[in-house]
């Protein structure tokens, strides 16, 4: 049987017309010798009603099935106006049974307290649930619309790298060991900074990429060690620049997908003001009893922060970030006081996005990299080929970068960002599902040139 409509479309206009209905069995009523169904698609469910059919009584929760008949209106007093189909019914003359199912780990409807891991382990079954599989419509929503606006605004979509060098300057990198070139590694990438750069240097002027990223570090509701980033670069442009296309994208956003008006420009704090009058960077500005969303830009941030731990200076976002030019005679002799072209986006008290004006000048690159302890040789191990590339006409640049699982998580109204992501890791960076992170064969070592070893125990004299 070819379907005809989804499970999610027939109103009182379609009565009296044959239907194809394919689905999962939602829920199921017996009656005597009439038994109810609601079958169930990602577009909704309809209610379809069997009259004296064995084969029906066999169905169970999630069969998959296929059925037709004649749409009907509901008797009266049973009809449903809280859905579209609420009105109708379809009389089944024919069902094929496609697939059945074990009964699920869970149930599909009401409030269960089901535990994580167990959903994660079926995530498959977790993921037919409609208001999850509302929040993974919602991210395909909200990226189209940004593609759509920067499109608009002429940027386009560039993909970078998966493999590629190991910068261990931020959070830890996950390696990735080469069998060609034995001995060395690549690293997943942690975001596509230094790409992205490199792609203004090339003439591109306007690039985005909705990127996975990758990092190898403690786990949080907000973090995962595979995440996905807006991300966003621009040439010949400064700080409003950035904001402007910012704003009108998230206005745009944010109509198009959940129906709200952004009040645009989003007001904007220096770091200094936001410590003094907030005592945090990231500032929530909503009044008392308000899930509305406010935004605000966070300006101007430090450039450096001391390491006591390490008796240095670092950075206090990334070594690419540009000083304030009048602050960049303070570089060697007050750190402290340096202040950068950095700017964070926040709304309601969190980080959603964080950019800045990149460093385009080889001298002063190198500068920053001696300011934080990185002589000459290590730069250029590490960073050689955009120093290289600074060489060769690079405009000045700069962009920004969108958590967009951050983004989404709070415009669902989820708590952990594995709610808007279609297969999470647990918080020990664990997926129940396939079992990964994973042992692997002796034999796939070997090819690697890897060999693991394990801890040896203390035993008691």
């Amino acid at each position: 049987m070819k379907r005809t409509h989804t499970c999610g479309e027939l109103t009182d206009k379609n009565i009296g017309q044959k239907a194809v209905l394919l689905g999962w069995v939602h829920k199921r009523r017996d009656h005597g010798k009439i038994i109810f169904i609601d079958i169930r698609d990602r577009s909704g469910v309809t209610q379809i009603v069997f009259f004296k059919n064995k084969k029906a009584e066999e169905l169970r929760s999630e069969y998959v099935i296929a059925v037709k008949g004649a749409v009907q209106k509901r008797p009266k007093g049973t009809e449903n106006p809280k859905i579209i189909t609420g009105q109708v019914e379809l009389a089944v003359e024919e069902l094929t049974i496609m697939n059945p199912s074990l009964t699920p780990p869970f149930e599909l409807d009401g409030d269960m307290d089901t535990s994580e891991e167990v959903r994660l382990k079926y995530r498959y079954i977790d993921l037919r649930k409609s208001e999850i599989q509302e929040k993974i419509f919602l991210r395909h929503r909200v990226c189209k619309s940004m593609r759509d606006v920067l499109d608009k605004e002429g940027f386009i979509e560039i993909e970078t790298p998966i493999l590629t060098k190991s910068t261990p300057e931020g959070a830890r990198d996950f390696l990735v060991p080469s069998r060609v070139n034995q001995g060395k590694f690549f690293a997943l990438p942690q975001s596509p900074q230094l790409f992205k750069q490199l792609l203004m240097v090339s003439g591109f002027e306007k690039y985005f990429q909705i990127a996975k990223c990758f990092r190898d570090e403690d786990l949080r509701s907000d973090r995962q060690p595979e995440f996905t980033q807006l991300d966003m670069e621009m040439s010949f442009i400064d700080e409003e620049d950035i904001f402007s296309v910012t704003e009108e994208m998230l206005s745009f956003v944010f109509k198009n997908t959940l129906g709200k008006d952004l009040k645009i420009p989003f007001p904007r704090i220096s770091y200094e003001e936001s410590m003094k009058k907030y005592k945090s960077d990231k500032p929530d500005l909503r009044k008392k009893g308000s899930n509305d969303f406010e935004f605000l830009w966070v300006l101007n941030f430090p450039l450096f922060k001391f390491s006591e731990e390490e008796k240095r200076w670092d950075m206090e976002h990334h070594p690419f970030t540009s000083p304030i030019e009048e602050d960049i005679s303070l570089i060697e002799s007050s750190p402290a006081k340096v202040r950068s072209r950095a700017y964070d986006l926040v709304v309601n008290g969190v980080e959603i996005a964080s950019g800045s004006i990149r460093i385009h000048s080889r001298e002063l690159q190198e500068k920053i990299f001696k300011r934080i302890g990185m002589d000459a040789t290590r730069a250029k191990e590490r960073f050689g080929f955009l120093l290289e590339a600074f060489n060769y006409g690079a405009p000045p640049h700069g962009g920004i970068a969108f958590g967009l699982d951050r983004l989404l998580a709070l415009m669902s109204g989820s708590e952990s960002i594995r709610e808007v992501i279609a297969f999470p890791k647990t918080q020990r960076a664990f997926c129940p599902m396939t079992e990964t992170p994973s042992s692997v064969d002796e034999a796939q070592l070997k090819d690697l040139g890897i060999k693991i070893q394990t801890a040896k125990r203390k035993t008691k004299k």
